[in-house]
């Protein structure tokens, strides 16, 4: 089944879709193209939620308003902060139905603190981490640093378009080939720039390697 685990569909939640029409047009659009799962991950920041139990809500009612909501999850996209893992009910913004948390680093040189905040939440939770969109951080991260976040006991979830870009398709590429566990989002927030793309994974990715990362959600359903 055709998973999108990354993508911010729901209505004036986060910078993602703007109303409810765009919502709904932005899943039929997902239908077209073959998702038949979709994940739902508003952002979350810590700093910003008066707590997890109120963004819970607000996601809900959210969520109430889709026309479509067929096989569509609720989960986070988490941006990691100090502490995070220290946060009052942390584990209810895994996806749901399974032990599966969407983990977002920080656009900023890496430090320690940021694994030690993955591992507690691994650990503590007994939850598994997906990393987003990890071929994204070339640019803030030195190859020591990748290496290092690489070695977590991680999923590494890949945007669509990396598939459009020479240099991260590269990366990606070397990353299936050698085995690491990796799941595919589209990361969509609109129908424009940031648009549904799953034509694209579709065209360049082998159907081995997708067909890998949709058995990643049935693998880790919660008992």
């Amino acid at each position: 089944m055709l998973t999108d685990y990354h993508c911010h569909i729901l209505p004036a939640i986060d910078d993602g879709s703007d109303c409810k029409e765009t919502s709904d047009q932005m899943v039929a659009l997902m239908r077209k193209q073959g998702v038949r799962r979709i994940v739902s991950t508003s952002h979350f920041y810590a700093h910003r939620e008066r707590s997890v139990r109120r963004f819970l809500e607000k996601r809900q009612e959210a969520f109430e308003k889709l026309s479509d909501k067929k096989n569509i999850f609720l989960g986070a996209e988490v941006a990691i902060e100090h502490g995070l893992s220290e946060l009052k009910d942390i584990e209810k913004l895994a996806i749901e139905g399974t032990d599966l948390i969407l983990l977002e680093l920080p656009y900023r040189p890496y430090e320690q603190w940021m694994s030690e905040e993955i591992y507690n939440i691994s650990a503590e939770y007994g939850l598994t981490v997906i990393l987003a969109h990890i071929h994204r951080y070339s640019d803030y991260y030195s190859k020591a640093d990748i290496e290092t976040i690489l070695g977590t006991k991680a999923i590494f979830q890949i945007n669509n378009e990396a598939f459009g870009s020479f240099f991260q398709r590269n990366f990606v590429r070397k990353l299936i080939k050698e085995d690491y566990p990796l799941v595919f989002g589209s990361d969509s927030h609109n129908l424009g720039s940031r648009r549904p793309n799953w034509d694209l994974l579709l065209k360049k990715c082998g159907k081995e390697t997708i067909e890998r990362s949709d058995s990643f959600f049935d693998q880790h359903r919660a008992d």
